[in-house]
């Protein structure tokens, strides 16, 4: 197909974002920025532009001239405003998390599949340079084997109105590992641990533990009261770690060469056995050069090719399902007290595919 006629659902926080990147991708035409507040809309804009503003979600899709739609509103309204634009034959682009359950959002799977219609996940961290980048050194193997992760994201946030910390922070990092683990490395079971020291009604502060098959060990933590803002990575190996610091724009990825390896019984003698089995390998630190683009801008991009190719994006809707099943088990953990519970698989969900 030729230019995609686009239309922008929500100018809150991040509609402006996704407005600014629809009109810089070639292929893409900014038809509409909808908003319940027209004047909000009409700010985002400018006073100049020539992109039409409506409140009425149904007066966009009636439009043939609008091919698909980004959402930007509240994920309890994702269910609402994605299923009215899947069944007008618009493609969708929603905001993390895909929707407010599980269910919910295997319903929008189920009919994106249906219509033969994109469906897609805004889950901007995996479009990325460093992420590009962790996703072909560890599924090529570049690491050795998983042996764990562990990722902090921390500062001092907005604690928002509907959801806990877990389901405002946590999406970024699953979608994360989702997407670099190898094929065969799946998150199977999740505890989780939370507390609310300011009285907010809902958990502050969170971590997540997750088990992977084969052994190895996902850990998350979150926090909208810290006075300083981490975001930081940890992968590890059996031949190479990864150090990934968000806020080090000189130097956001390390890859080194050092670890711990566990020598066999028959390779050392009787004494030496009796002290350790264990050895510390100690090599090169490597900072490969990489790229400063927005990720955004790559979000749109991959967005437009999904729907000119017809093929499933790179975070599609099974991918969103997956990081819904991780939080529900996660939040059914919390409630009872930080057990480990199985995470639900999508394997039987009917959807697009999935390229994660």
């Amino acid at each position: 197909m030729g230019t995609i006629g686009l239309a922008v659902i929500g100018a809150g926080y991040w509609g402006p974002n996704l407005v600014r990147n629809a009109q810089a991708t070639p292929g893409l035409r900014l038809q509409y920025l909808c908003d319940l507040d027209a004047d909000r809309a009409r700010k985002v804009l400018g006073e100049y532009s020539t992109v039409a503003v409506s409140d009425s979600l149904d007066e966009v899709l009636a439009d043939p001239a609008v091919d698909a739609v980004a959402i930007a509103t509240p994920a309890a309204t994702h269910l609402p405003v994605a299923m009215k634009a899947l069944e007008a034959g618009k493609h969708v682009l929603v905001e993390k998390p895909l929707a407010a359950t599980y269910d919910e959002g295997r319903l929008l799977v189920e009919a994106a599949d249906k219509r033969g219609l994109t469906l897609m996940l805004d889950h901007t961290y995996c479009y990325t340079p460093v992420v590009e980048h962790l996703r072909g050194l560890v599924r090529g193997g570049g690491i050795g084997s998983v042996q764990y992760l562990d990722s902090v994201r921390i500062n001092l946030g907005l604690v928002q109105p509907d959801v806990d910390v877990l389901w405002d922070l946590a999406p970024h990092d699953l979608s994360i590992f989702l997407s670099i683990l190898p094929d065969g490395v799946q998150p199977i079971a999740v505890a989780a641990h939370g507390s609310d020291p300011i009285g907010a009604g809902r958990a502050c502060v969170a971590h997540l533990t997750i088990e992977l098959t084969g052994g190895a060990m996902a850990h998350v933590h979150v926090n909208w009261l810290s006075p300083t803002k981490v975001r930081t990575m940890i992968i590890g190996g059996s031949s190479r770690t990864v150090v990934w610091d968000d806020l080090n724009p000189a130097q956001r990825l390390a890859i080194y060469d050092r670890g711990v390896d566990r020598k066999d019984a028959t390779e050392v003698g009787a004494q030496t056995r009796a002290q350790t089995m264990v050895s510390y390998r100690t090599g090169d630190m490597v900072a490969p050069a990489l790229p400063e683009k927005e990720a955004l801008r790559a979000v749109m991009a991959e967005f437009r090719d999904s729907i000119t190719d017809s093929r499933p994006p790179l975070t599609d809707g099974r991918s969103g399902l997956r990081v819904l099943s991780i939080l529900e088990a996660a939040s059914a953990s919390l409630a009872k007290g930080g057990v480990f519970l199985p995470i639900r698989s999508t394997d039987n969900a009917s959807t697009e595919g999935v390229n994660a």
